[in-house]
Parts: C-alpha cells; sequence; structure tokens
C-alpha cells in the first residue's frame, strides 16, 4: 500500500457519515468478539466526532502552544494503526505515512496543507488492513516489537486505550469547533 498523493487543500465538507451508528458492544460474547467490537466502537466514535465538518474545522487547533486538531487525531490514528497492525503483528518494513524521524509530530504538526478527504480514505484503509491481518490470528498469536513478543490481545487492549485517550481529545476539540457534545 503506498500513501496517499500530494495533499490539496480543500474547505467543503468531507464525507464523513453524520449519522452516528454506533452500538454498544453486546454484553455476552467471547473475548476476541468483544475486544473486536470495543475496538470499533472506538473507531467509529472517532469518525463521528469528525462528522459535517468541513477541512478548515477539521484543522483547527486546540489551544496554544498545542498542535492538537481533530484532522492530526485521524492522522496519527492512520499511522497508529499501520505500526500496531502492519509492523508488529505482521512483520512489514511499513514506514508512517505522516511523520518521520526530522518530523517526529509531522501528524500533529503539518494539518495545514493536508487534504481530509484523503487522510480519512488513508485511516480508513489502514483500519480495513489491520482487520484483514488480524482475522487469521489467535488472541495469542502475536508480532515483535523491541525485541519482545507482543499478542494480538495486548495490541487489541492497547488500540481500545489509544483510541479512547484520543477520543477524550476530539470530545474536546469538536465542543470547541461548534459546540457539539456527546458520547
Amino acid at each position: 500500500m503506498s500513501s496517499i498523493g500530494p495533499s490539496q487543500p480543500s474547505d467543503r465538507q468531507i464525507v464523513i457519515p453524520t449519522k452516528d451508528e454506533r452500538t454498544d458492544p453486546p454484553y455476552l460474547q467471547g473475548e476476541r468478539a468483544m475486544l473486536e467490537s470495543f475496538l470499533d466502537l472506538h473507531r467509529e466514535t472517532l469518525a463521528v466526532k469528525c462528522a459535517g465538518l468541513d477541512a478548515a474545522q477539521l484543522r483547527r487547533r486546540s489551544v496554544p502552544p498545542s498542535t492538537l486538531s481533530l484532522l492530526g487525531l485521524v492522522r496519527h490514528m492512520a499511522d497508529v494503526e499501520r505500526y500496531w497492525f502492519r509492523v508488529v503483528l505482521d512483520g512489514q518494513e511499513a514506514p508512517a505515512h505522516h511523520w518521520t524521524e526530522a518530523s517526529p509530530d509531522g501528524d500533529f504538526d503539518e494539518v495545514d496543507a493536508a487534504d481530509p478527504e484523503a487522510a480519512v480514505a488513508l485511516w480508513r484503509q489502514e483500519v480495513a488492513l489491520a482487520r484483514e491481518l488480524a482475522a487469521p490470528r489467535g488472541l495469542n498469536d502475536g508480532g515483535t516489537r523491541r525485541g519482545e513478543q507482543v499478542p494480538l490481545r495486548w495490541i487489541y487492549v492497547h488500540m481500545i486505550e489509544e483510541y479512547a485517550r484520543h477520543n477524550g481529545h476530539a470530545d474536546l476539540l469538536r465542543e470547541r469547533i461548534d459546540g457539539t457534545t456527546g458520547e
């Protein structure tokens, strides 16, 4: 998978469904189904926080000196999905899309000229690939990070934590943009 081409700034509304179709994970299910349900809930929560906004709103920063924005969160989570599922779980050589050693916070810092539609599409592609890579593996199967084994179960729990933390940021960012609050 290659990264999306050069960014073109846009101020039109981004195509993210505005209807919230999230559902609570079922109370009674197996461990894997529960982990996947919660991860999918948090993935879609990020989409809901971005829904109905134009490019300028998605790029809007929180408060100085922070460079946090909803677009930055989407870009960050694309790289997080890529790292944990492609690099750690599957052992691929897959450099980050949005940051480099020279710009370690590029996912957050470099949103002014970034194309939100391309960023959302790339994030959705990484989520789809993460699901595909995880599907044939058991919860105890995994990959390697820093010379240590990392089971899929740990990756799922970490991803739920990562999204939950950043969705808290997204709540505050969205409320600052247009007053929208909610789960």
